[in-house]
């Protein structure tokens, strides 16, 4: 059997193999601390159940429109008016299996071989995989700890070519929580106007957010880049419903019309009864959202000063999502036992084998000097876990 060349491009989720290792660890009986999550742990709301529950009992079991039913877009469109003032109809809006599978239809119906997208780095592991998927060439953006893990417009700059056809940002970010302000984001949407580049908008976890910080979309900065955008967002993260699997994306009526047809080839219509729920949830209160964010809030400092408090490890605060991004660098080329820390995948080995906690390599998310944790677990995993790699890290030896 042949197997298509495309196949080789295509990396295995470093995320999903670590969950997956720690949970058959923590099946044989070992207590592993996990911190690789990428998904709330607290349960989807009540009321949000209830609207499915509800929507089986009416029988709303069927095939429904390919993009999603009407009311699932009626509440995403009067969400962007009533959190960006952004306006929307319905041939503007795509409704999808999650935020992955959006973007998934957006790079096939957005770039082919020979375009070049801009992916700024440390980046969301999938972005790279899924634009090289489509023959186009993920062109990586360094950005430095010491700015925040943002874009500098100066580099952006330098970096755009004849060839490139989109960028990607992802604010807050996974992994490293950095958020845009306004200001920031002003000045790469007054550098892409006048060229043929296409900002798609990671905005999942633009509920996230911490010390009063004020979420903007690129969208909301005029006519001219707007028109240049896609805005792609789902209920996974801000209403804890991972496994519900709705995304939707907000763009120029043509794209949406392609990406719809894709999406009528492959997976046709989201669940319908998760479309119900989804309704529910973007018409809920935001309290429903603030208590989990309140409570993430205590963790990220918490985790935060923690981690500043091991010798040679350094983390930024971040603005948003509930992931910390660790620098352990320092500890590169020290061994324990015989095995060398060549780099954050030995280091992630090293603290789930011999320290029994689950991170995720930052290699995965192009920065190799750092590692990833979510502290979307309780506040009793995070102390017990800290306390593994701080004396786990004091065992390694030059």
């Amino acid at each position: 059997m042949k197997i298509s060349k495309r196949m080789s491009l295509i990396k295995p989720s470093v995320t999903l193999a670590i969950t997956a290792k720690a949970k058959a660890l923590k099946a044989s009986g070992i207590d592993v601390i996990g911190f690789g999550a990428g998904e709330p742990d607290f349960d989807t709301p009540d009321i949000i159940k209830k609207a499915a529950i509800d929507a089986i009992d009416k029988g709303y079991t069927k095939y429904t429109a390919v993009g999603g039913i009407n009311e699932l877009k009626d509440a995403v469109i009067r969400k962007l008016k009533r959190d960006q003032g952004l306006d929307y109809k319905r041939d503007n809006i795509l409704v999808s299996c999650g935020a992955k599978h959006s973007l998934y239809n957006l790079t096939q119906a957005l770039f082919e071989e020979g375009d070049e997208v801009i992916i700024p780095a440390p980046y969301w592991v999938s972005y790279p995989e899924q634009i090289s998927i489509t023959g186009a060439t993920p062109v990586i953006l360094n950005t430095r700890e010491s700015q925040g893990f943002k874009v500098h417009i100066s580099a952006l700059e330098n970096t755009i070519t004849d060839k490139t056809r989109g960028i990607i940002l992802n604010s807050p970010s996974n992994p490293t929580g950095a958020a845009y302000t306004k200001g920031e984001l002003q000045k790469i949407a007054d550098l892409i106007k006048g060229k043929d580049i296409t900002v798609i908008s990671d905005d999942i976890y633009e509920k996230i957010v911490y010390d009063g910080f004020e979420f903007s979309s690129i969208a909301g900065l005029g006519k001219e880049i707007k028109k240049k955008t896609v805005i792609v967002n789902g209920v996974s993260k801000a209403y804890s419903m991972t496994g519900w699997r709705i995304g939707y994306i907000a763009g120029p009526k043509r794209l949406i019309k392609e990406c719809s047809m894709l999406q009528s080839q492959s997976t046709s219509n989201p669940t319908s009864i998760a479309q119900y729920a989804a309704v529910k949830a973007l018409n809920c209160p935001d309290e429903v959202i603030f208590k989990m964010v309140r409570e993430f809030d205590k963790r990220r400092k918490y985790i935060v000063q923690a981690l500043s408090f091991i010798d040679g490890v350094s983390c930024n605060m971040p603005a948003g999502a509930f992931y910390v991004f660790p620098d352990v660098s320092n500890h590169f080329g020290k061994n324990y036992n015989g095995k060398s820390i060549g780099g954050s995948v030995d280091m992630a080995n090293y603290l789930l084998n011999d320290c029994n906690v689950a991170v995720v390599p930052g290699a995965a998310f192009g920065a190799d000097n750092n590692i990833r944790l979510s502290y979307a677990t309780s506040m009793e995993n995070i102390k017990t876990g800290i306390e593994r790699i701080k004396d786990g890290i004091s065992r390694l030896k030059t």
